[in-house]
């Protein structure tokens, strides 16, 4: 498949479109170390959104990877995890916020630095998701892809660096018109001192409709039952 939309963020980018559903968005990590934080919503029905919770025990996963799938609040599937080099991405450690940034980097704010200014993931979300009528109420968990997380026996949380590697790539297929909304601010976990969001291509792909034996649909019966409702949805929509 030639991709047929390409951007590259960097900087702790952001960024935000609707992607059609039957469409591959692949997001690949330039320089090793990347970070993409991500939040989805129904296109045309915005009040249904990503569901962290419906998405992990209903896979029974911890972490997401090929072939899982992304659920909506609706019982629906956002999309569906058809490649990937990484094998682990976070789904419960959320995003950066000001105090935290501020913390762990220090002060350099958008007057002294200009375009340099320290972001953090949360106000990245709040931006981009003002320019389509959402806001603060609207923040859900997010995803963040390339970064892995691991916890011990007793429930402590750490962050494994080296996760993912330049050139490293994870492609989504949506299951549905989706709004996607993301930014490239590190983990907020990430123990790097130093402030580095590392660059990321997004590039979108033509893809075809998933078969019924699709492999992100048969690795759980859960899948397979959120697939029919959004073909359902879509049946009836149009």
């Amino acid at each position: 498949m030639t991709p047929f939309y390409n951007i590259e963020l960097s900087g702790a980018g952001m960024w935000s479109r609707v992607i059609g559903r039957h469409k591959t968005l692949r997001l690949t990590d330039l320089e090793g170390g990347a970070n993409v934080g991500m939040l989805l919503y129904n296109a045309t029905e915005r009040h249904e959104r990503y569901n962290m919770p419906d998405t992990l025990k209903g896979q029974h996963i911890f972490y997401l990877r090929a072939p899982y799938c992304l659920h909506s609040d609706m019982g629906r599937l956002f999309a569906s995890i058809t490649r990937d080099d990484v094998g682990w991405h976070d789904s419960v450690c959320g995003a950066s916020d000001a105090s935290l940034v501020l913390k762990k980097y220090g002060e350099k704010n958008f007057q002294t630095a200009r375009n340099d200014f320290h972001r953090n993931a949360r106000d990245c979300f709040l931006i981009e998701l003002s320019k389509w009528g959402l806001g603060e109420r609207d923040l859900v968990p997010n995803l963040n892809w390339f970064s892995k997380i691991v916890a011990d026996e007793e429930g402590r949380l750490d962050f494994v660096s080296g996760n993912s590697k330049p050139g490293d790539s994870v492609d989504l297929r949506f299951e549905m018109d989706t709004l996607v909304v993301l930014n490239t601010c590190q983990h907020p976990l990430d123990p790097d001192p130093q402030y580095h969001p590392r660059r990321v291509r997004l590039e979108v792909l033509r893809s075809d409709p998933p078969a019924v034996d699709d492999p992100s649909f048969i690795v759980r019966p859960e899948n397979a039952r959120a697939h029919c409702s959004t073909e359902e949805f879509y049946l009836l929509a149009r």
